[in-house]
């Protein structure tokens, strides 16, 4: 390294050749990237929840309903009993996102629910929470917790009819929309087939 100079009182230090200063740098940036990836195995995902409770009660509009990690009301379908999917393709999942576990350890949730929440293989592989063998989901159009805008909505993919409705924590409730305004400007159309 070469010897500091001094000039009139101060001290001159010489800097590194910007080219000797590139390789720190590309070996810090693939530190942080792989800082930032990797699985969880408690996570879960439907919009991306990592930790906490994966389901919990909440207040919507009166009714307790059920909600992810985020707040979200979550929903289950008449046809999908037993531990049935048939909400698979990418269209029904853009729609309606199923909530996933990555391990059973992560399904977490109050004690007395937790006895009626359990996991059930998707064709993807991925394990999907569910309340007394249905499979939750979320709703593309809830943009916010405290929204309950896919209860009885109604729908069509891959040849299948669904019926949606919110789920609480003893099963499911009739129509209960979060608000007149929020229904009514929904971009999605009850009956809508893809």
């Amino acid at each position: 390294m070469a010897r500091p100079t001094q000039r009139r009182g101060t001290m001159r230090i010489p800097h590194p050749h910007p080219r000797a200063v590139l390789p720190v740098l590309a070996i810090g940036v693939l530190a942080l990237a792989g800082c930032g990836s990797g699985g969880d195995s408690s996570s879960a995902t439907s919009g991306g929840q990592d930790s906490g409770q994966i389901v919990t009660v909440s207040n919507a509009t009166g009714h307790s309903v059920l909600v992810d990690a985020e707040g979200k009301a979550l929903y289950m379908s008449d046809e999908e009993k037993n531990g049935k999917v048939l909400c698979t393709s990418g269209a029904c999942n853009a729609i309606w996102a199923p909530l996933t576990v990555t391990t059973k350890g992560g399904l977490t949730a109050p004690p007395p629910l937790a006895k009626k929440l359990g996991t059930v293989s998707r064709p993807d592989g991925s394990m999907q929470v569910t309340l007394n063998g249905q499979p939750l989901y979320t709703f593309s159009f809830d943009h916010s917790a405290g929204e309950v805008n896919g209860d009885g909505t109604q729908d069509s993919f891959d040849g299948t009819n669904f019926t949606w409705h919110v789920a609480t924590p003893s099963g499911r409730v009739g129509a209960a929309p979060s608000s007149p305004s929020s229904s009514s400007t929904s971009p999605y159309t009850r009956g809508y087939s893809y």
